[in-house]
């Protein structure tokens, strides 16, 4: 067979894996696997290799995103269970007044490493490796130039003390507390593990209030904001997780499939259409490897 004809076959067959089948068959053709019959078996079996095993294609799940999930979709605000009438002069003009304009960027980080063994939340402080980790994001966040809006934490000693010390590095930036953002047990995960079983009060109390927390603090933008907004939240791992399961309507009970660095930063990005990116999950690669913990 010649080689331009080889070629052709290779890439015809194998798609996205041509590159891979094509030294193959250069390989084949300037005599590297001989001219016997297990040689040119050689070669089939890496064309065979480079195809799918049967149907792997994955079937859609027939979902389509849902553009109101935040229910702040202008098309979709009703009043007093009918659609907002327009009594404006220049419908477009009201229609476009009331859709938002800005994106809102939200920066969600999770605490640094605590003490674990300590009797009751106010004991549970960062210990000397977790204030060198929150030092680290601290310097990671103002390194990236952004103009920080607000910075909100969770009333937990080791949330506390995180934003405590990131709020050095970005002076100016106002500082709000909020109980919500407590860790908790969002959703029974599915699937199940067996070292951590919280009762199903648990889950009843701290999933109605975690679930109010995605609905305060993840949505797009209102639209009287003009520019895009930089917003950070200093929480918890099964918190963040669970936002960015809903944010991106995922299974929330897949929740638990997700890990966390500690001091970690988690970007979700919300366009005024609705539409919601990940951005980033967990990064904490502006640590030294050393300083990496995930208690």
């Amino acid at each position: 067979m010649s080689y331009r004809r080889t070629i052709k076959i290779v890439c015809g067959f194998a798609g996205g894996s041509a590159v891979l089948v094509v030294a193959g068959a250069a390989a084949e053709y300037q005599g590297c696997f001989g001219h016997t019959r297990a040689a040119r078996w050689s070669l089939f079996n890496v064309l065979q290799a480079a195809q799918p095993a049967g149907n792997r294609t994955v079937a859609s799940t027939g979902n389509a995103w849902d553009f109101n999930w935040d229910k702040r979709d202008p098309s979709a605000l009703l009043t007093n269970g009918k659609k907002k009438e327009i009594v404006s002069e220049d419908p477009s003009s009201e229609q476009d007044n009331g859709k938002p304009k800005a994106t809102r960027n939200i920066l969600l980080i999770r605490h640094s490493q605590y003490n674990l063994s300590g009797n009751g939340d106010h004991e549970r402080i960062l210990t000397p490796l977790g204030q060198e980790q929150a030092e680290f994001t601290g310097q990671r966040l103002a390194a990236l130039g952004l103009k920080y809006d607000i910075m909100v934490h969770s009333t937990m000693a080791r949330a506390t003390e995180t934003a405590n010390i990131i709020s050095k590095y970005l002076p100016g930036v106002e500082l709000v507390s909020c109980d919500l953002l407590r860790e908790g047990a969002p959703i029974e995960p599915v699937p199940p593990v067996t070292h951590w079983k919280p009762d199903a009060v648990q889950y009843h109390e701290d999933g109605a209030r975690i679930e109010a927390a995605f609905r305060r603090y993840i949505h797009r933008a209102d639209p009287k904001q003009k520019e895009d907004s930089y917003e950070i939240i200093v929480c918890h791992a099964n918190v963040i997780r669970y936002f960015v399961c809903r944010a991106l309507q995922f299974p929330p009970e897949g929740w638990l499939r997700i890990g966390l660095n500690n001091g970690s930063i988690t970007w979700l990005t919300v366009r005024p259409s609705g539409r919601v990116a990940l951005r980033t999950l967990g990064d904490s690669g502006f640590m030294p490897p050393d300083k990496l913990t995930r208690t």
